[in-house]
């Protein structure tokens, strides 16, 4: 896996790199930049899918790691050997100053409650004006600060996620990072094709791919998913089903999947259909009528035969038929043209952008061999 996300501190011989815990985000990031081979997008997926970030339940994935949070009286401790081993906490200890720290009955240490920062700490150092502490203050203030920082932890502080129990806290999925997972193996997928990479690959990363899809609410029971499926939602937190419906940034990465799967794409000026990730089981097996709004919003219905799907583009009607030929049939106001290739002509690419009314159907024959 990967730390996309790290923590760098100055020090005086130069910085310091730290990690935090896996993220989420951070393997979609490094999915979707385009800097592994397939081979090793397949790695890092067979290791997320391994870390402590899948949650069993619901078959998917949290944002980070769940963990268990010290309790109220655990906080704020310090430890006693470098409490012991400063000269300067030493010398206020002796004075009874508790400016700094104090000392309690059960013999634990404990920086003044006032701190909020560590630069209120470094403003409480500043002005100790006792004369025979400020030598200790210009020689020890570093170290104290750093105890400040083992003790609270406060660079590696992520928000809510890291630290609250209900909304959005501790193991959460985040179901608009998921569905950018989704979207990021799906690119991995896709080169893994365009590199004619082995069967093998493909198809491990097609399975981490519908896995991924899978865990989805869309494709759950309203019990295991614990609101209504079809509705989109921010995050289900430990032991509760998804909260806070609403518009979320799920949706788009789940449109932009979907239009992955259909294969359907602009390059070079020219709209493609190359449906390599589409499964079999998305071709209904009897024939029927499809329903969609005209560009002059009338509705209106059109046949479609079994062994077919319907989707539109550009409100122009596109139905994909299993064949043993790949061709494209388009139906225009003037008549039909007839395509060997899996694309359209620029001309006709430029129609059906602009929405011109010119072209009535596309017809797409698909391999039937090239399903999955």
């Amino acid at each position: 896996m990967y730390h996309a996300y790290n923590l760098m501190t100055r020090t005086k011989g130069g910085v310091s790199i730290a990690y935090l815990d896996e993220m989420l985000e951070g393997q979609a990031a490094v999915l979707s930049a385009k800097y592994l081979s397939p081979r090793k997008s397949l790695e890092v997926l067979d290791a997320l899918k391994a870390s402590a970030l899948f949650r069993e339940d619901q078959y998917s994935y949290i944002l980070y790691p769940n963990k268990d949070l010290s309790g109220f009286l655990s906080k704020n401790v310090l430890p006693n050997d470098r409490v012991e081993s400063s000269e300067l906490l030493q010398a206020l200890l002796a004075k009874g100053d508790t400016s700094i720290i104090e000392k309690n009955v059960r013999n634990q240490y404990h920086f003044n409650g006032q701190f909020g920062y560590a630069k209120d700490l470094e403003n409480a150092l500043d002005k100790i004006k006792d004369e025979d502490l400020r030598a200790l203050v210009l020689k020890g203030k570093d170290d104290v600060l750093d105890i400040f920082e083992q003790v609270f932890n406060h660079k590696a502080f992520t928000g809510r996620s890291g630290t609250f129990f209900g909304y959005e806290g501790l193991g959460s999925i985040y179901w608009h990072m998921v569905s950018k997972l989704l979207l990021a193996t799906q690119e991995c997928c896709l080169q893994a094709i365009e590199q004619r990479e082995s069967d093998e690959v493909i198809g491990r990363l097609l399975e981490h791919y519908y896995e991924i899809q899978a865990g989805i609410g869309v494709h759950k029971s309203p019990k295991l998913y614990g609101a209504f499926p079809t509705d989109p939602y921010s995050h289900t937190p430990a032991g509760r089903g998804a909260q806070q419906p609403g518009m979320t940034g799920q949706v788009k990465e789940d449109i932009l999947a979907h239009w992955g799967e259909l294969g359907v794409y602009m390059k070079d000026g020219l709209l493609h259909f190359n449906p390599s990730l589409l499964r079999e089981e998305e071709f209904l097996s009897e024939p029927g009528t499809f329903s969609l709004v005209h560009l002059d919003g009338e509705i209106t219905s059109i046949p479609y035969p079994e062994n077919s799907l319907v989707f539109t583009y550009c409100q122009v009607p596109v139905i994909y038929v299993k064949g043993n030929e790949s061709k494209i049939t388009v139906e225009t106001m003037t008549g039909v043209h007839r395509f060997d290739q899996l694309h359209l002509s620029k001309e006709m690419t430029n129609q059906l952008t602009a929405r011109s009314g010119e072209i009535v159907k596309i017809i797409v024959h698909v391999l039937e061999s090239q399903l999955r």
